[in-house]
């Protein structure tokens, strides 16, 4: 180790660069969550003046692949001189950290901005980024590239709009890609239109010609009927909203809940539009409140019966979303609220506004009542189930499956397990592995649809069973993440609908069992060839992964004068056509194979999506299939 470690060694990062340099601190990744993030930040801004009262309609525009405009009509950055930095205000909000009004309550009561760095941090990571001003009747302009000014903030003409217009072009030195997803935008959008009644949210796309509009007057009932379109309700759909004062503070309740047929207990918060995937103390609050409500109207009514929260939450859909003027979260993104304040009024909030829904709505009470009953009675059976397997040692990490193929090493760190389909696969694997590494998991048929079943019913599965022994974690309460035994879980499929299938069905047991396997980044899916093509010219076979790369392939070669209807060529349609070598040197060995890690980047929309494939209603999946069959391009029938 050298020992000059001096005062010229210290680092003095200037205006943007820290954020240039390490990235990931400010939005996350360089990857698609951070490139799609650097949207979200712009459109926080906005959607803070409709907070404010100042704008009713924000629009986003693709204008190509790799450039996005925002537009809102609200007041327009200030283009004036700052008092002490003796340039324009719009220059100082666009290129130095912690500028901004949102630290000024004067100016903004309430903000989903926590650090005040959004739009400069954006401006840092754009290759160039526009501002178009429109106030008191003119247009200004000022031009940034990769985060410093091309020129001094100039007037450009007269306008009847007012507000601001961002347009930036991310920079590809820092991002993988920088083409967005209009998909996943669109899902953001459509969520805030919920989140905040009244605001349109109008989404063009250039590159198609298509123009959507988002924007719901009943705000969260809409997001609740939204979210249950394709599940059973029981009881009625309750919205109630409140503002509580806290000193010389107003706080924004805003709850919609219902129950359903499902297991699964799904509660969503958010925090001045910003979701909160971890909680806090706003999502502890309204699961005391309603716990509380539900007992008080049990003893009001001498029920015999008994029931825990866990029971009252069983096919609970609720959506809880809070305006806070001082918010305090844990951690550098947001994903859970500290205020220890809102903890009280959010519980005392929701007991009441329930507890008086419970009395005036007798029947809708007997109906979340009898469900209540039913996962009560259930829970006590999957106690009994989980206590016989727990008396076997079944599901303890020292007893391993029969059927897994384990690998030598300990460390889960460098340990794998693929979780294969089918017997012939499942040899494959075993052969072609790397067995110091990579343990192979082979299963029989269709897995258990968990979206139906219980957890009585999932304990009776000797499929399920085998995965949870295999991975270690075991299950529910039990759950134990620091237990995993690989830290790369690889599904392995076939590439038809019966692969598809089966890893659904997978995704499925994980997102609603395991969701911190995939949190933490542990849950992959592997991808197998498409085809094996021996090339005319150098006679080598090469795989291919997609059809998009096939298609080109046989353009390039018909643009030389080979018929490719006489290539020597393979169509794989499951794992067990491969040979051990083949399915090694394309699927399995580190240096050469795809993993797809398996990421939530929208838990709320994911749930959705699993009820339509997954849940009971049948309307769903056809109305679902019926609105997208025609961006199918290859269908495997």
């Amino acid at each position: 180790m050298p020992n000059d470690y001096s005062a010229s060694k210290i680092r003095v990062l200037k205006g943007l660069e820290a954020v240039r340099l390490r990235p990931g601190m400010y939005i996350g990744s360089t990857g698609k969550r951070g490139l799609h993030h650097l949207v979200y930040e712009v459109i926080d801004n906005a959607v803070d003046e409709a907070l404010g009262g100042h704008c009713n309609q924000i629009e986003i525009i693709l204008e190509d692949k790799d450039v996005i405009s925002v537009y809102d009509n609200g007041r327009g950055i200030p283009v004036e001189k700052h008092p002490e930095m003796d340039k324009s205000a719009l220059e100082v909000v666009m290129t130095i950290l912690h500028a901004g009004g949102k630290f000024d309550k004067d100016n903004y009561a309430v903000s989903g901005g926590l650090h005040g760095v959004g739009v400069s941090v954006v401006n840092a990571l754009s290759e160039k980024l526009e501002v178009f001003v429109f106030r008191d009747g003119k247009e200004y302009y000022q031009e940034y590239h990769i985060g410093n000014p091309v020129a001094d903030v100039k007037e450009i003409g007269t306008t009847t709009l007012r507000g601001t217009m961002v347009r930036f072009k991310p920079d590809k030195t820092i991002f993988e890609s920088t083409e967005f997803d209009m998909a996943v935008l669109r899902d953001r959008f459509r969520e805030m239109a919920f989140l905040n009644p009244g605001l349109k949210f109008i989404v063009k796309n250039k590159l198609d010609n298509t123009t959507e509009e988002f924007k719901y007057d009943n705000g969260l009932s809409a997001y609740l009927d939204y979210l249950v379109t394709n599940k059973q309700v029981i009881g009625d759909k309750i919205h109630v909203t409140d503002t509580v004062k806290l000193g010389k503070f107003e706080y924004g309740f805003d709850v919609a809940l219902t129950w359903t047929n499902d297991y699964s207990e799904n509660v969503f918060g958010f925090v001045n539009n910003i979701q909160t995937i971890d909680g806090g103390t706003h999502v502890s609050g309204f699961k005391k409140g309603i716990t509380r409500a539900f007992q008080d109207y049990s003893e009001k009514n001498k029920l015999k019966e008994e029931f825990v929260g866990d029971d009252i939450r069983e096919g609970l859909m609720a959506i809880v979303s809070i305006k806070v003027p001082n918010p305090e979260f844990e951690g550098q993104t947001k994903a859970k609220l500290g205020n220890p304040e809102v903890f009280g009024m959010i519980s005392e909030f929701v007991c009441t506004k329930l507890s008086t829904y419970l009395e005036e709505n007798k029947g809708s009470a007997k109906a979340v009542l009898d469900k209540i009953l039913q996962a009560a009675k259930a829970r006590e059976a999957a106690r009994k189930a989980k206590e016989l397997v727990r008396r076997k040692g079944i599901l303890e990490s020292t007893s391993l499956p029969g059927k897994l193929a384990d690998c030598s090493t300990r460390d889960p760190e460098k340990a794998e397990l693929f979780i294969v389909e089918g017997e012939s696969a499942g040899g494959s694997g075993k052969q072609g592995r790397d067995r110091e590494t990579q343990a192979i998991l082979a299963l029989r048929g269709k897995i258990l649809n968990i979206e139906k079943a219980n957890m009585a019913k999932m304990l009776s599965s000797e499929t399920i069973k085998d995965i949870i022994m295999a991975i270690g974690t075991n299950i529910a309460e039990n759950f134990d993440v620091s237990k995993l035994r690989y830290h790369k879980i690889v599904f392995m499929t076939d590439a038809d609908v019966d692969g598809a299938h089966i890893r659904t069905l997978l995704l499925t047991l994980f997102y609603r069992h395991f969701p911190e396997i995939i949190r933490q980044g542990f849950l992959y899916i592997a991808q197998p060839p498409l085809y094996r093509i021996k090339d005319p010219e150098t006679k080598v076979e090469n795989y291919y992964y997609n059809e998009k790369f096939v298609d080109e392939y046989f353009k390039s070669l018909k643009s030389k004068g080979f018929d490719v209807e006489k290539l020597h060529m393979q169509r794989y349609k499951g794992l067990g056509e491969m040979n051990a070598d083949q399915l090694w040197e394309t699927t399995m060995d580190p240096e050469k194979r795809v993993l797809l890690k398996v990421t939530v980047e929208d838990a709320i929309e994911a749930d959705r999506l699993f009820s339509v494939f997954m849940g009971e209603v049948v309307e769903g999946r056809k109305e679902y299939i019926e609105k997208y069959a025609h961006e199918v391009k290859n269908l495997d029938i």
